[in-house]
């Protein structure tokens, strides 16, 4: 097996250090015998030694808040600071029952913080489960390690797709090309040669190598840009940013409402001060959407947990959203439509080359990478190494250029420059072997050509020219879920666009087999035009694309963003790393390269592409309850706004005092929401969430705050003696329970047994505080006499009659 190349060594077989094709380094590579590394790394002293000094990687790499955090997003929130205020005056005038809304805020709080702690402990433990570990060199021999166990000075090996966690100085180089993009926004990888600096943040996407760390823990760079932003801000959450946004308006309001209820209290109405505090307080505490940002963290919380149960890491909460939100997805082929092994199912000499030295020659290209992709690790299982061979130099495989390369010097002392990769890059147009190949393609096998040429590694023309071998077939192995998949993104209207670096024509094969539409009409992303507007068009009508690099790839989601499209990409390999992190939604498999597992916001720890379904139905889920809840929780808000307008300009009393409303808020609201954001939900999530929350919630809010209003004006005439105002609240109280209760009723739909259930059993508690004497009393509600709440009951039908003509309209206009 061939050794990573010394430092100091020439990356040619003359010496030389000129890059071959697509920034590509021929590099010389020691004999096949074994020997030691000639950087062996700190000894267990010298580790010991630093962690002593506190030389070590300590950035935690974490998938959730920390634990101060997560108090503090739940205690110190606007409006708890508004709810604690207010809950200290009443706690000053009294009585306590007017109160009651302080302890379902405190409530709320905790439970709040409970369902996120429940989700940090299932991020974290997946994320432990999820962590690459990078392979560091200590007492001369290369172990794994957890990155947070590296240490100033560790000598760190790197192969393709792994991440450079901290920054370093390259020691050893074997064609090693580092892709900085993530860091630079350069996407062209840099050749790295020793000495020079390597960057915490980019990871390799050819060749390998070693370098020793320089800077470690929150010195290293990319820990230092990650100061500077969260994990948990990178993904646009249209739920968040609406409700934010919905709060905002309602603190606006709630200042010169405040204002004109004291004001008009205490000097036009002369009541007493203690009075008119609990008359404001009535007024303003409805205003508050107090739980419509709690059940949005426990829906978020709750979908983490459930898809933690299913090995699904979602490294940042509001990608639930996203993937739900998703109309497009783009699939690579390998490791996602197909499992990650292959099989060499055909050797098809070329040109009169013997079948027997043919076989030999792979071996010896096998043994000759030390980290071999899929497509070799079948060459190496078929065509074991045999002795005599030596690797003189070699070209490592990148996904730009789409072939390796090695010199190889046989048994018998003669010298052979060798060429393994795709044929229709490696052979000119028209060449017999193509047809060969192209057969081959379409039963669906990935096809390598094995050629030779005169030129150097490192000559920029080594491509031309070459003479055709032998042809490889490799027999892809299907993921038995993969067509279950797709087809359910079919019946979601979610359109799949299989994206891969192969051969169009066997991509296509692959996709026809798994039963994806448009498969039987692939795209050989080569004849892709380059302008944005008219790639956007092709890659809109196309659904299987082959021979695409991982420039492409990023530029294809790119388009399709251009056209309105929410695109989620998966991936494994770090030519997809690109295109995942441009796209709104990045998934990667748990088993595929750190790089591609570090810039995803979904991973998928079993490797399971069934598991993305589950990921949609959970996002789903969250977006159709929260719209639901929100639609109650802000027709509260708007009847509350619209009863403190009404009684201002009556110059009346506020009819509610605070207990009247937290039991209302609890009954329809409070206890519904947070069973109704927790139900199964399958509707597919649309966009403008305020809107479309407004648009439901301003009608019913303003056709119930009507109501009770009606009903109060109604009930001032009736009653009259000292106690009148108790009875024309208990009155109103009615009008605005049963007005409330109907839009429950309405939101609760499609009715199932336990929807039924939960609107019933609202009822009956609101029943049962009207019966019971010590409840009537505590919560200052009496009906008096039998025309008024009669009367009261039939406004709450008109309101009723209403809200469902309203919503019939407003369901037919929002389709």
């Amino acid at each position: 097996m061939t050794q990573w190349a010394k430092p100091g060594g020439g990356p040619g077989p003359d010496g030389s250090s000129s890059g071959g094709p697509d920034g590509g380094s021929a590099i010389e590579a020691p004999g096949s015998d074994a020997e030691p590394p000639a950087h062996p790394g700190l000894t267990a002293a010298e580790v010991a030694e630093r962690v002593a000094r506190g030389e070590v990687n300590d950035v935690p790499v974490r998938s959730s808040r920390s634990v101060p955090d997560i108090v503090r997003a739940n205690v110190f929130t606007r409006f708890n600071a508004i709810i604690g205020v207010l809950f200290v005056i009443i706690l000053f005038v009294g009585p306590i029952q007017d109160g009651l809304f302080g302890f379902v805020i405190i409530a709320n709080t905790g439970i709040g913080i409970f369902q996120e702690l429940r989700a940090k402990r299932t991020l974290d433990n997946l994320a432990v489960v999820g962590e690459a570990k990078p392979t560091v060199r200590r007492d001369g021999r290369a172990v794994p390690l957890s990155t947070s166990a590296v240490v100033l000075g560790d000598v760190i090996e790197l192969g393709p797709g792994d991440k450079v966690i901290v920054d370093g100085t390259v020691l050893e180089a074997d064609g090693m090309e580092v892709d900085e993009s993530l860091l630079t926004g350069e996407a062209d990888p840099v050749l790295k040669r020793p000495g020079e600096p390597m960057m915490s943040g980019s990871f390799v996407v050819a060749g390998g190598g070693a370098f020793s760390a320089t800077r470690v823990g929150r010195e290293a760079y990319a820990a230092q840009l990650a100061e500077e932003a969260s994990r948990f801000t990178l993904v646009h959450s249209e739920l968040r940013s609406g409700i934010s946004r919905i709060l905002t308006y309602v603190t606006w309001m709630m200042i010169p409402t405040a204002l004109g209820l004291i004001l008009s209290h205490l000097f036009t109405l002369h009541m007493a001060g203690d009075d008119a505090v609990r008359r404001m307080v009535a007024g303003i505490v409805p205003m508050v959407p107090e739980g419509l940002v709690l059940l949005t963290s426990v829906a978020f919380a709750i979908g983490v947990i459930r898809l933690g149960r299913k090995q699904c890491l979602v490294q940042e909460l509001p990608a639930i959203e996203g993937l739900a939100r998703v109309d497009v997805v783009c699939l690579d082929k390998t490791g996602t439509l197909t499992e990650g092994g292959m099989d060499v199912s055909a050797l098809r000499p070329l040109n009169g080359a013997d079948e027997g030295r043919l076989r030999q020659i792979l071996g010896a290209l096998g043994g000759a990478d030390p980290r071999p992709n899929a497509s070799l690790l079948a060459i190496i299982e078929a065509f074991p190494e045999q002795d005599g061979w030596r690797c003189a130099a070699t070209l490592p495989f990148s996904s730009a250029r789409k072939y390796s390369g090695a010199v190889l010097d046989d048994p018998a002392g003669g010298r052979t420059t060798w060429l393994l990769g795709a044929p229709d890059v490696l052979l000119p147009p028209g060449d017999p072997a193509l047809a060969e190949t192209e057969e081959l393609n379409a039963e669906g096998l990935r096809v390598l050509l094995l050629a030779h040429t005169a030129r150097a590694l490192d000559d920029p023309a080594l491509a031309r020219d070459v003479e055709a071998a032998a042809l490889v077939a490799l027999e892809q192995r299907l993921r038995p879920d993969a067509g279950a998949t797709l087809a359910y993104f079919a019946e979601q209207d979610v359109a799949a666009k299989v994206i891969s670096g192969d051969n169009a024509v066997s991509v296509g094969a692959v996709a026809g087999r798994l039963g994806l539409p448009g498969a039987a009409a692939p795209v050989d992303a080569r004849e892709l035009p380059a302008a944005p507007e008219s790639m956007a068009a092709a890659v809109a009508d196309g659904t299987v694309f082959g021979r695409v690099t991982p420039r492409q790839k990023r530029d294809m989601v790119g388009a399709l963003q251009s056209r309105g499209h929410h695109v989620a990409m998966t991936g494994d390999g770090v030519n997809d790393v690109l295109a995942l992190k441009d796209a709104d939604i990045g998934v990667a498999m748990g088993s595929g390269s750190e790089a591609t597992r570090a810039v995803a916001q979904i991973v998928l720890l079993d490797n399971s592409f069934a598991t993305l379904p589950s990921v949609v139905a959970e996002g789903r889920r969250v977006i159709g309850n929260i719209t639901r809840v929100a639609t109650l929780f802000l027709t509260k808000t708007v009847y509350s706004v619209l009863l403190a307008l009404l009684v201002a300009c009556w110059q009346i009393p506020y009819p509610y005092l605070p207990r009247h409303l937290t039991l209302l808020s609890t009954l329809t609201i409070g206890v519904p929401a947070f069973f109704l954001a927790l139900a199964p939900n399958k509707e597919r999530a649309r966009p403008h969430f305020v809107r479309r929350v407004m648009r439901y919630a301003v009608p019913s809010g303003l056709i119930t705050g009507a109501a009770a209003f009606v009903t109060y004006l109604l009930a001032r005439h009736h009653y009259t003696g000292p106690d009148a105002l108790s009875a024309e609240t208990s009155a109103a109280t009615l009008t605005l329970f049963l007005a409330a209760m109907w839009v429950l009723a309405i939101i609760a739909r499609p009715y199932t047994w336990w929807r039924i259930a939960l609107v019933a059993a609202m009822g009956v508690a609101f029943l049962i505080v009207l019966a019971v004497p010590w409840l009537q009393h505590f919560f200052a509600l009496r009906l008096v006499g039998t025309v008024l709440p009669w009367t009261a009951v039939g406004v709450a039908v008109v309101a009723g009659v209403t809200l469902e003509i309203v919503w019939r309209r407003l369901r037919r206009t929002m389709a």
